[in-house]
């Protein structure tokens, strides 16, 4: 059962379309299992792969913002770990 939602091939996080409990199997396509490593809800980010320190987080097909901890596969994409780019400039990234 597909519980996540990738919708750009340049999507660096999935939507979950439900609720998922850590250690649980989150498919975004028949293909790509992808563990949880912590409890996420409903509607909110989970990391498709490893984003480093500063790299941008892809939603949709557009950058929503950057990482401000390192994520892993698997990782919750929220606000503890992500910063928003709304009116803010790329360059004045404090990382």
């Amino acid at each position: 059962m597909i519980k996540a939602m990738k919708v750009s091939s340049n999507d660096n996080v999935a939507i979950l379309l439900e609720d998922i409990k850590k250690g649980e199997t989150c498919d975004y396509d028949a293909e790509n299992p992808l563990k949880a490593n912590q409890d996420i809800p409903f509607g909110h980010k989970i990391a498709l792969r490893d984003i480093a320190i500063g790299e941008d987080i892809v939603k949709y097909g557009h950058i929503i913002g950057y990482a401000t901890q390192p994520i892993s596969q698997g990782d919750w994409v929220h606000n503890h770990n992500i910063r928003s780019d709304r009116g803010r400039i790329k360059k004045e990234r404090p990382v």
